[in-house]
Formats: structure tokens, sequence, C-alpha cells
């Protein structure tokens, strides 16, 4: 058995929906599944697997240390990316991008031209689309460009280059008009020509229409080119067979995690009691996931995604459960910090709030004493998330219409984007290094940045579902009341604001090199957000959306 039957999800669906569906939440589509799920056993043992791992990243290594078309190189890391793998080959691949920036490239194929824009822009090198000494990429695109300064009408009969340039353009920052016009004259052409192409390019068109590459989640990618790349004519046999084994090994390092982390939250239900909560461990076990895919990131992986359970808890409980008193209550003890405010917190919130503090306490038993200062700053996160929900709690008892700016300014802060930026990095130990948790700590333009697009996205979720009743006065209503204005207008300039989040994103990489890991960690969180909040929906709170990627991932034989 692969994944839950149809009997299963109903069965799991009828014994809760009396409890969850009260609150407006569907009940949990998994249950215990994962805690009594018997995964297929291993073709081969685990250890020689891993030697045969081992050996076929060998020979890719001596393919990216010995190859010498730059074409061929870039393609190499490009597939490396897709297929998940990349993070075997960090110290190759970034030789191979410092390679490619000091190379004049002047190829007349777009689809090199593009593709290595967009892999120096991913890695942190800053491309400008202007005139510039070091590397004329201006140049390069005019060649695709007549005389009156417009795209040829020639390259739509380059479909492949079309997708490249898509996709590279949404590595936007503010004031790149020449990119924004890429993006419109890619995506015109490429709807024109959908129906006629072939797979996988086909495939790939389609999805890059519905989320271009760049914002795309990692693993769900890989998901799709796993099944995609023999038909590539790069295809090379040993990178597909390393990235099929390194799936196989991760996910069954990761179904062991989602055991154990279903056998938490059920201990946790137990002791608290609290029933009115959102049912969500797998899909908060697959939001850290989609941020730390690599064996390395276990530890962070596991706290992630407890954290996110932890403030989901909160988050139900200042919305649709607690008084305004309890709420308030509950947040005086949070700040507190300490076992001896049990005694006032409200009689059905005791145990969760003990918990909380063991929690923590566990988080600091799980770094290295070094890292222990991180679990503080996670505290204080964490503390002031509880601060923004009573606030908004206080603004609904008083009925309370706020201005369009003063709600997306708490309600930003809110959307928990600042406490999990900090939070997911604790357990990260030496891959981070101090100077970039501080300066992610320090709410940089970044993560304001991700926390404004998640927000934008769940308010225009939340808006087209309708609120509860508990809620605040979403963005898009405060918009509409402010500016008289209809729903669509109100979509239209809040979709702008994302895309200015999204070029504050992309900058944050080109502003600060030196932290780049932590950079890259925050900008897949962002990137994330668009997978749980796509097509204007709420995929973790209306979960039965993600059943399909979690079946994939973690229990469908693994795309050959």
């Amino acid at each position: 058995m692969h994944k839950p039957s149809l009997e299963i999800h109903t069965y799991i669906y009828m014994a809760s929906i009396t409890r969850e569906m009260v609150c407006g939440f569907e009940p949990s589509v998994w249950g215990d599944y994962f805690i009594t799920y018997q995964p297929p056993p291993l073709q081969r043992s685990e250890v020689s697997l891993r030697i045969k791992a081992e050996k076929l990243k060998e020979d890719i290594c001596m393919l990216l240390n010995t190859c010498e078309d730059g074409l061929e190189r870039i393609t190499l890391v490009d597939s490396l990316q897709h297929l998940g793998i990349d993070h075997l080959f960090a110290e190759q691949i970034r030789t191979t991008i410092w390679d490619i920036h000091g190379t004049e490239f002047s190829s007349s194929s777009l689809h090199y031209v593009a593709l290595q824009f967009r892999l120096l822009r991913e890695h942190g090198i800053w491309v400008s689309t202007e005139t510039s000494v070091a590397f004329i990429l201006a140049d390069v695109f005019n060649n695709f460009r007549g005389k009156d300064g417009c795209f040829r009408k020639d390259i739509t009969n380059e479909p492949k280059g079309l997708l490249s340039l898509y996709n590279a353009a949404y590595l936007f920052v503010h004031n790149e008009p020449e990119l924004e016009e890429a993006i419109s004259f890619a995506r015109h052409h490429l709807e024109v020509i959908r129906g006629s192409l072939n797979s996988p390019l086909a495939e790939q068109v389609k999805r890059a229409l519905q989320v271009p590459l760049p914002r795309t989640s990692r693993r769900v990618e890989t998901l799709h080119y796993l099944s995609e790349y023999r038909k590539e004519k790069d295809y090379k046999p040993l990178i597909l067979e390393l990235a099929q084994l390194d799936f196989t090994l991760l996910r069954h390092v990761q179904l062991m995690e989602l055991k154990d982390i279903s056998e938490w939250w059920n201990n946790l239900k137990s002791i608290c009691g609290l029933t009115y909560v959102r049912d969500r461990i797998v899909e908060a076990y697959l939001w850290s996931h989609t941020v730390f895919y690599e064996q390395s990131c276990a530890r962070a992986r596991m706290i992630k995604a407890k954290l996110i359970t932890l403030i989901t808890i909160l988050d139900d409980t200042y919305d649709v459960h607690a008084t305004i008193e309890e709420c308030r209550l509950l947040n005086a003890a949070i700040q507190r910090w300490d076992e001896s405010a049990i005694s006032d917190v409200p009689e059905y919130l005791k145990m969760f709030y003990r918990e909380l503090l063991r929690n923590f306490r566990m988080f600091e038993g799980e770094v290295a004493i070094v890292d222990k200062y991180r679990i503080d700053y996670t505290k204080k996160a964490l503390q002031n998330q509880s601060a923004y929900y009573l606030q908004e709690a206080e603004w609904v008892q008083q009925n309370h219409k706020p201005c369009f700016e003063d709600q997306v300014n708490l309600t930003s802060m809110s959307s928990a984007v600042p406490l999990l930026s900090v939070g997911m990095l604790t357990g990260m130990g030496e891959a981070i290094t101090n100077a970039a948790f501080d300066w992610v700590a320090s709410r940089p333009d970044v993560v304001i940045a991700g926390a404004r697009i998640g927000r934008f996205l769940n308010d225009i979720a939340a808006y087209k579902r309708g609120k509860n009743s508990g809620d605040v006065e979403s963005s898009v209503e405060c918009y509409i009341h402010e500016h008289g204005v209809t729903d669509e207008q109100a979509f239209t300039v809040i979709y702008s604001l994302i895309e200015d989040g999204w070029k504050t994103t992309n900058q944050a990489r080109f502003d600060h090199g030196a932290l780049l890991p932590a950079v890259q960690r925050v900008v897949n969180a962002v990137v994330s957000m668009q997978l749980y909040y796509d097509n204007g929906g709420d995929a973790y709170t209306f979960n039965m959306h993600i059943q399909e990627i979690v079946n994939k991932l973690f229990l469908e034989p693994i795309p050959m």
C-alpha cells in the first residue's frame, strides 16, 4: 500500500468531521496514517544504496570538473537543480557559477543566454540588464530585439528559449522594466504555442504559466522533472540514477520523521485536549520540508514543523475560540514565560501553556550550547506573535475598522513569517553563521516582504472563501472600504503589491551576498507560501488540496 485509500480517507474524515467543522475547518485527511504506515522495503540495503550514490556522485563531480564547454556546464548545473541534487555538488556548482560570471557569453541562443542570466541571479551574482563593462548582458539581449527595441518575431519560433526568458525574467528587482516587458512578451507567445508543444516542454510551459520556476517549490519541481529528464536532449543516465537514489534515501528518512512528528502531535493533542484547533501536522511537516528537504537539515526541519503547529494552536485559540479576556490572560502569561504564570492562564489552556514552555526547553536541548541564544530570539519572536494575535482580537472586540496601511502593518507581522524566519534557522548549526542569524532576526527587508506576500496571498484566499467570525478585516476588505472600489480592483492593487514583494525578495540575494545561505532559506520560505496559497486557495487550512503533493513526495512510487 503506497497511499491512503478512498475508504481510509472517508473513515478519517467522518470520524473527525463533527469536531473540526464546528470551527469551519476541514478535518485531517491523514489521521494516524503515518504512525501505522509500513513503507515498502528498499530494493537493496540502505548501506549499499549509499555506497552506490557516493560512486555516482564521484562520477558526476568528474564530469563537472572536466567539462570545458560553457553551454554544457550550465546545462548540467540546471539539471542538478531541477532534480534536487545540487546540494550534493555545492562546491563544484559554486566554481561553475563563478566561471560563468567571468565569461562574456555571446551565444545566439536565447535559451542559453536566459539560462545563464537565471543561474547567476539565483546564486546571488548581480547581472545588470543595463550595459556593463564586466558583463554586457544588455547587448546580448539586444541581439534578440529589432531596430524598434522590441523583441524580434523570429525568436517566437524558439519555444525553449521563450520559456527560459520567461523564467529568468521573474528574478527581476525594482526598476527593471526590460524584464517586465520580457515576461509579458514571453507569456503571450507561450500561451499562443502551448497547444502545439511536445513533451516535456509542453508540461514545463504549462507549469511555468501557472507558477514561474523561481516561485516554484524546489521539491515539487523535482517530482515533475524526475519523469521528464530522460526526454531532454542533454539527458545523462548517471545523473537521473543519482537523483532517484537520493530521492529514495531522503524519503526513507523523512517517513520516519513523519511518524515521529505525528506521534508528537498525538501526544500534544491528548495532553492539551484542545479539540477546536486545526489538525494539520502533515501539512506543517510538508511546509517545513519545502524549505529544508536535505538530510543535513533534519533538525531544522523538525523544529520548524513543530513551531508551525504551536503557532496554529495559538492562532486558532485567539481567532475562533477564546474570549477577549481569555486572550489577554494567555498573552500575559506568554509574555512572562514562566511556569508560575500557569495559575493565571484559563483552565482549558493550562496544559497547552505548560507544553509550550516544555517544547522550547526541548528545542534548547537539541542545539549546541553556542546556539542556545537562537532559542531566546525565537521565544521573543513568539511572544511578539502572541501580542500581534491579541491586538487583532482587540480590534475585533472593538469592531475597529483599520485603514489599509495599519491593517497590513499588523497582519504582516501576525502572518508568523518573522517568527518562522528566525525559528527555522535555530536548528541549522554552523551552516548558518551567527551574523546571518542575527541579520534574519533583525527583520530585514526580505523578511518583511515575505510577510507581506504571505499576508496578501492569505487574505485573497480568505476573502474568496469567506472569513471566520473572529477574523480581523482582511487587507482586501480594508482596501475596498477605504477606496470605494470593487473586489477585482482591490485584487489588482494587491497583486501589484505582491509583485513588489517578490522584487524585494530577489534583491536580497545581491544586497547580502556574504549571508547568502540564510538569504536562500528565507527566499525558499517565501516560495513555500506560493505553494500553499496558489490560485487563491488556502491549502494549509483546507488541506484536501495539498494531499496529492504529500502522496507523491512520500508515498507513491518514485517517478522513473
